[in-house]
């Protein structure tokens, strides 16, 4: 039995609104997004008349974007965070929720919480210390008072995260419409942020600098996860059995599948309430040893 088919991970799925289902970390990440976003946007300059800068910048982001001088040259090292929690406009919220939304719970979910948590805010710090670095090395077409917002160099670690776990995920895209793996998909996002920055198209050079610099980190944390405090042993996600039921592609959910083995399914239960890092190495490797005999079978 796998944790899909599980009584309580059922009712988890089909139960209450779209953030029934989601792990707490996520759940208050998109919570935070959301609400920073309309205090500075709306409540802030509307009700309070705060004002708004000649760039449009409203009166959370002139405090806490993240820039090269206030960060580095005022010793604002909030920035690295703050940063984290704003966004340029609501097509730049909304589209980082999306991807918060679909592959957060893959990484809290195989981290656990707070690790999860520590993930996501280093692979964004790393978003500006990349950006700071390719400042200073005159990549940037832009000056040190040039300003980053947004979740995305977090999302690219979570995005790399899911596909160093779960290659094989298929992701459906509305635009182009076409489906392709979350590797392929990590690959294809990737190539067109270093191609965005050395041929400067697109105008978004310091963005795709905070999308490579979360992309690397996660990288890094994902194949050395000791640096977290985790296992430093991989063990890769099981494929699901062709009979098993298909639902959305892109259900936050495991897709663990072993049949017929009790301890197993002790230590899948173990996961879902404690996270992968909970587990004690002879149930990594009974969890190893049932995944290699599950890939051997014809």
């Amino acid at each position: 039995m796998g944790i899909a088919d599980r009584d309580y991970y059922r009712n988890q799925r089909h139960g209450g609104g779209l953030t029934s289902q989601l792990p707490p970390v996520v759940k208050w990440l998109l919570i935070s997004n959301a609400a920073i976003f309309i205090l500075d946007y709306l409540i802030l300059p509307k009700v309070f008349n705060m004002p708004i800068d000649d760039h449009g910048n409203p009166s959370l982001v002139q405090w806490g974007a993240f820039s090269v001088d206030s960060a580095i040259g005022e010793f604002r090292i909030w920035e690295f965070v703050t940063f984290q929690f704003l966004h340029g406009s609501l097509g730049h919220v909304l589209f980082n929720c999306i991807g918060l939304y679909f592959f957060g719970p893959w990484m809290e979910r195989w981290w656990g919480s707070w690790k999860f948590l520590g993930f996501y805010l280093l692979c964004g710090c790393a978003g500006a210390a990349f950006f700071t670095l390719l400042a200073f090395a005159g990549v940037l077409p832009m000056d040190m008072q040039s300003s980053l917002v947004g979740a995305s160099a977090g999302i690219y670690g979570i995005l790399i995260g899911v596909a160093f776990i779960a290659p094989g995920l298929r992701v459906a895209l509305l635009f182009p419409p076409i489906e392709l793996s979350i590797r392929q998909l990590a690959i294809v996002l990737m190539v067109f942020s270093v191609g965005a920055i050395l041929l400067k198209i697109g105008g978004n050079e310091g963005g795709e600098a905070g999308h490579l610099g979360g992309a690397i980190l996660g990288f890094i944390l994902m194949r050395y996860p000791w640096l977290l405090g985790g296992s430093p042993r991989f063990i890769p996600m099981i494929e699901r059995s062709e009979r098993a039921p298909v639902d959305a592609k892109l259900r936050p959910r495991a897709e663990l599948q072993l049949h017929d083995d009790p301890e197993v399914d002790a230590i899948l239960d173990k996961i879902s309430s404690e996270g992968f890092q909970s587990l004690t190495q002879s149930e990594r490797d009974t969890l190893r040893i049932a995944a290699e005999r599950h890939n051997s079978k014809p």
